[in-house]
């Protein structure tokens, strides 16, 4: 007798999610996953123009903007409206990736532009949607009446860049840190004032998203996917299995990163403040081989 693989308590049928970013990438995958499972799914983004015609058939739809507070309040009126105002899964997704710098004026009219609309996406997109719509995911599993499937789960999108901190882009990495201190503070209050919401940070590897070149075409040509990337669909495969098993991070290998380097640079990078070596060492010229060699002997 064949047996259907069991799913994350709150992908069961009939649930219904919310998903920001979610009209390309990991946020379309996601949303395609849970419609397979039988959710009934809304889907947020700034531009909703690049989904098929199929797909949109399929979803609810939204266009806004993350960082802009009536949005929200819009986008709470639409869930009271589609969804009778229940709300199990909650997917805070969307993101962007400015160019920033403090040494270059990028763009050199107004220098804290990059950094403030980084900010205001990444950061206040999240904030935003935690503060209107939890009440929503309390409130639907604290009343569904079966209590065996009063289910919720919060999962929000961090980056790698929010906790090894490569030198690049100072906003980005600050804003995507700033996601990770916001998700395991959500996560330590939710577990002790209401468990049966579980909440996830996604920290994807290499993905072939629009975010990192997939949606850059040139004219007549199709961009093909690197070999070290992963597509979008095994990010959220990697996703299911870890809140499977109950794991709050579900920090993403791929074709290139494995698990294990992943967990080597860090420890590295914390080791930076515990050791109080000069900060980023592992991009310093003097510290490379130092570096790497250290993370090589590092018991993960």
């Amino acid at each position: 007798m064949s047996s259907t693989p069991s799913i994350p308590a709150a992908f069961q049928k009939g649930n219904t999610a919310l998903i920001t970013g979610g009209a390309s990438g990991i946020g379309l995958a996601l949303a395609k996953r849970l419609l397979s499972h039988g959710l009934r799914v809304l889907v947020a983004d700034k531009d909703i123009s690049s989904l098929s015609p199929e797909t949109k058939d399929l979803l609810f739809t939204f266009e806004m903007d993350v960082g802009n507070r009536q949005d929200w309040t819009r986008l709470k009126a639409k869930i009271d409206d589609v969804f009778d105002g229940q709300l199990n899964v909650l997917a805070l997704n969307a993101g962007r990736y400015l160019p920033t710098s403090f040494l270059s004026e990028n763009p050199p009219d107004d220098p804290t532009k990059n950094f403030y609309e980084t900010m205001q996406t990444n950061v206040f997109g999240v904030m935003n949607g935690i503060t209107t719509l939890l009440p929503l995911v309390r409130q639907t599993t604290t009343t569904t009446v079966n209590e065996k499937d009063a289910k919720g789960a919060i999962i929000i999108t961090g980056s790698k860049q929010g906790i090894t901190n490569p030198p690049s882009n100072p906003a980005y990495n600050a804003s995507k840190a700033a996601v990770k201190t916001l998700a395991e503070h959500l996560a330590f209050d939710l577990a002790a004032e209401q468990p049966n919401i579980s909440v996830h940070l996604l920290v994807p590897g290499w993905t072939f998203t629009g975010m990192t070149g997939a949606g850059n075409k040139e004219e007549g040509k199709k961009k093909e996917k690197p070999a070290g990337a992963w597509w979008p669909e095994q990010v959220v495969d990697y996703l299911e299995e870890k809140m499977q098993e109950g794991k709050f991070y579900a920090i993403c290998p791929d074709n290139d990163v494995t698990e294990e380097m992943d967990k080597r640079r860090m420890v590295w990078a914390m080791g930076d403040v515990v050791e109080n070596r000069p900060p980023l060492t592992r991009w310093r010229p003097e510290w490379k081989e130092k570096a790497e060699e250290g993370m090589k002997k590092l018991d993960v």
